[in-house]
């Protein structure tokens, strides 16, 4: 199947790209990655591989789309945000290193209440 990589033509088979990826050790994957055989591969790193080519020259986005089209499994890997277990008034406190105070003004009353959160 014939590819366009950095502005280059490539005629790329599965079966080539497992014969050149065969014997190379996966990086740690961060970003989008390929599915080869039962290793998961830098989409970088498979471009480098097949290209030949500097890894600056090509983005990941042209690898998963070729690689997709030779029908290779393509993903992105995302870490979740962990989920927040304290409130921004807590973490923005703990940061300062200040205790915990909450304030409030009432037109009413002419002085400012101060109220320490446990």
């Amino acid at each position: 199947m014939r590819c366009v990589i950095a502005c280059f033509p490539f005629d790329l088979t599965k079966s080539g790209v497992l014969e050149s990826m065969k014997g190379i050790k996966p990086e740690p994957v961060t970003g989008d990655f390929v599915v080869i055989g039962r290793r998961h591969y830098p989409a970088k790193q498979v471009g480098q591989v097949i290209t030949r080519q500097d890894r600056r020259d090509f983005s990941g986005g042209e690898v998963l789309s070729a690689m997709a089209r030779l029908g290779f499994t393509c993903r992105s890997h995302t870490k979740a945000a962990p989920a927040p277990t304290t409130s921004p008034y807590q973490r923005a406190s703990a940061t300062l290193g200040t205790p915990l105070v909450r304030l409030t003004y009432c037109p009413q009353l002419p002085d400012l209440e101060v109220h320490r959160i446990p």
